[in-house]
């Protein structure tokens, strides 16, 4: 039995694509059974051979120790029989799924699947794609039959980047398989792992279905909390004190306004609501939120610059700090972020931005959005400042040192000859209506910042 096999190290499992999510499962089962790590990106296998591991998901000194064979010749995909899938499933800019990398995934796992194998994907997909699209590329591309030569199952992702709390270990693990005896192979391989325990869920169609609706149930909730802040806002309330007040009833949902990015809420809502479409279904509350949560980011640039105004200061040519630019805290991931919503926005105004994430992957913010950093005593002279992602790294930041990072202007007359100039000049002064500070989620006291002079808002 390949379980046997895996356990006693006879055969190997593989993990193809080693980003935030395979990444770290390819280390947690090195530590049960031999693992083969396969990634196109020569540069990142590269890194983790050197015991680096850019995502800080797992840390260099785990990456350092690891058992894991690193590589990027797909060839050495014969030598496992347990493969995992868990390469990223993006959208396009219309919204549409784009199942390329997939798809090539299924390709390249085909060429290299040997009889008896089991193929697992972990991807997030919309229900069917699994048994109509990846099942028929690795029969076309082995020349096997599904069920006889190999079999294939559906574990929905459920790691949560930069939380190192709810990991593979510790969160329940949704499995599936095609039959009764591949979900029992594919349930155990699992459980060697997950110290919480596998759901063997129905059939793969409802593994599938069950990883998109639970990120969108996330968005649709964050979706209402950002409409009520746009509507508090509006009515001069703060929202974060009205969901506070709400939050002491013992069924209230506890969710809150933020900028909604990242691979998962801010996608898998349009792989269900695509699988809709096609079936003659129009989504009413799923898309409605996904319109909300899209214009967030240049709903907090609307706002940014209504600040400016109120503090008198000149719109275009000014400069404005952003502390935290990927999509959650803590985490380097840039993919979809919506804090670039932000800067595109700012900059239709002629307004400059310098953005500071010490945690960011410089390298992908610049090639992605072609973004710098800057570190945080490189903020002088600015005339609003952002915090739009709280990253631990930011906790030391006091209301008290952000004056310090603003221009400030201080009028003085200059007497010579018989004439009076007016000057400025760059100082501190006591006073200063001009601090704009914008708290996006939520992070300082609104009433020290504004005890302190701050012009503050927040979502």
């Amino acid at each position: 039995m390949l379980y046997e096999k895996l356990v006693n190290k006879q055969e190997k499992l593989s993990v193809i694509g080693l980003g935030y999510v395979g990444l770290p499962i390819a280390v947690a089962f090195a530590k049960k059974v031999k693992v083969l790590g396969f990634d196109t990106n020569k540069e990142k296998v590269e890194l983790y051979k050197k015991g680096i591991d850019p995502t800080k998901e797992v840390g260099n000194e785990v990456i350092s120790k690891t058992t894991v064979e690193f590589t990027c010749d797909e060839e050495r995909l014969k030598e496992a029989k347990f493969h995992i899938v868990a390469v990223p499933t993006p959208v396009r800019s219309d919204n549409a799924p784009d199942l390329m990398s997939l798809e090539l995934a299924s390709r390249m796992v085909g060429r290299n699947l040997s009889k008896g194998s089991i193929v697992v994907f972990e991807s997030t997909v919309y229900p069917g794609v699994t048994e109509d699209m990846c099942i028929p590329i690795l029969e076309k591309e082995s020349g096997m039959k599904c069920g006889v030569d190999f079999k294939v199952g559906y574990s929905p992702e459920r790691i949560n980047p930069g939380d190192k709390v709810h990991r593979l270990e510790t969160i329940v693990k949704v499995v599936s398989g095609m039959d009764e005896e591949s979900l029992d192979t594919i349930a155990k391989v699992y459980e060697l792992v997950v110290e919480a325990g596998v759901y063997r869920a129905a059939s793969i169609k409802v593994a599938e279905a069950a990883k998109v609706i639970e990120n969108s149930q996330r968005d649709i909730n964050i979706a209402f909390m950002n409409e009520l802040s746009i509507i508090f806002n509006k009515m001069g309330i703060d929202t974060k004190a009205v969901l506070e007040a709400a939050g002491t009833k013992w069924n209230f949902l506890k969710f809150y306004p933020g900028l909604v990015g990242g691979h998962c809420i801010g996608v898998d809502p349009y792989y269900l609501t695509y699988k809709a479409e096609q079936l003659g279904y129009h989504s009413q509350i799923i898309l409605a939120g996904r319109r909300i949560n899209d214009n967030m980011g240049k709903y907090v640039a609307e706002n940014t610059v209504k600040q400016m105004i109120k503090a008198n200061k000149q719109i275009n040519g000014s400069e404005v700090a952003i502390f935290g630019v990927t999509f959650k805290e803590n985490c380097p991931d840039v993919r979809n972020t919506k804090v670039v919503d932000i800067i595109k926005e700012l900059r239709e105004y002629g307004i400059a931005v310098k953005v500071v994430d010490p945690v960011a992957n410089s390298e992908d913010l610049l090639r992605e959005y072609g973004i710098e950093t800057y570190k945080v005593e490189d903020i002088k002279d600015v005339d609003v400042v952002i915090f739009a992602v709280p990253h631990n790294e930011f906790n030391n930041i006091e209301l008290e040192q952000i004056k310090g990072m603003f221009k400030s202007e201080e009028r003085h007359i200059n007497f010579a000859a018989d004439e009076v100039a007016v000057t400025s000049e760059y100082a501190l002064p006591e006073k200063n209506d001009g601090y704009v500070l914008i708290d996006v989620k939520g992070v300082f006291d609104r009433q020290k910042a504004e005890d302190l002079g701050y012009l503050y808002w927040r979502l």
